[in-house]
């Protein structure tokens, strides 16, 4: 017969119970939801259900759907584009003043006339063409060798400092620039190019020393040899032509006596 009664409490005698139980992790006992969180779950939707799986097709099934595909179109072969002549960059004619009007014009006359040629060496193979040809037209014209002055210079860019200087000396009737500009990856071309084109002819409006503008703006090399081959395509022959055109008419315009003729 046992000591103690069965009603006995145990904590009473058994004292490291309670220590014991201190022991024990406590259960984890998950914390009622706020009311607004409650509300906010039950205004979940429900998770959306999975999509049934595709029924299989039976193989013979299965074969049928593919028979009854299109078949794809075979790509047509591409015929190459037909080539387009490049067209001459100007109208034909020439200028015809009507009647009863009085007319100044110069002519390219290289009679005691000095000629002063600024030559970009940029390109040498298309600028030395340029100037054989702008060379042989002033002699044809009349202008003798002692009579002209080369100046070389490292390229198109530095052609109008050149002209300028050169006709602040008044020691030359006209100026011919020559150069060449072909047109690359990047930029550089229409600095270079546009440069060029506006410091030339400042330099003759602020001198009043005719300066022509020989310097060819091409996109290809095959297009600059083009234009400084032929003569009478060569860029370095109708500069030279102009200049001394030039020079011939604000000669006349500055005489007493400057001829015009009346056109009837």
């Amino acid at each position: 017969m046992s000591d103690y009664p069965d009603d006995t409490d145990d904590s009473q005698d058994w004292p490291l119970r309670d220590y014991s139980s201190r022991l024990r992790p406590p259960s984890r006992v998950e914390p009622e939801p706020e009311e607004d969180e409650a509300v906010a779950l039950e205004a979940a939707p429900e998770p959306a259900a999975e999509p049934e799986p595709a029924p299989e097709l039976e193989p013979e099934a299965a074969v049928e759907e593919l028979d009854e595909q299109p078949e794809a179109a075979e790509p047509q072969p591409v015929e190459p584009e037909a080539s387009v002549a490049v067209e001459e960059q100007h109208a034909e004619g020439g200028l015809r003043v009507p009647d009863g009007y009085q007319v100044l014009e110069g002519f390219p006359t290289g009679e005691r006339r000095t000629v002063a040629i600024v030559v970009g060496r940029f390109n040498g193979e298309i600028t030395n063409r340029l100037l054989e040809a702008a060379l042989a037209e002033l002699e044809e014209a009349g202008v003798a060798k002692e009579a002209i002055l080369v100046m070389p210079v490292p390229g198109a860019f530095e052609l109008p400092i050149a002209a300028m200087a050169l006709a602040k000396t008044r020691r030359y009737a006209c100026v011919v620039a020559l150069g060449c500009v072909i047109r690359g990856e990047t930029p550089h071309f229409d600095f270079v190019a546009g440069e060029a084109a506006s410091g030339l002819q400042l330099a003759g409006i602020e001198t009043g020393v005719p300066v022509s503008f020989g310097v060819l703006t091409c996109d290809t090399v095959e297009q600059a040899m083009d234009r400084a081959g032929a003569k009478a395509g060569n860029k370095g022959f109708e500069t030279a032509l102009v200049a001394l055109e030039m020079a011939n008419l604000l000669r006349e315009l500055k005489t007493e006596r400057a001829p015009r003729s009346t056109r009837v």
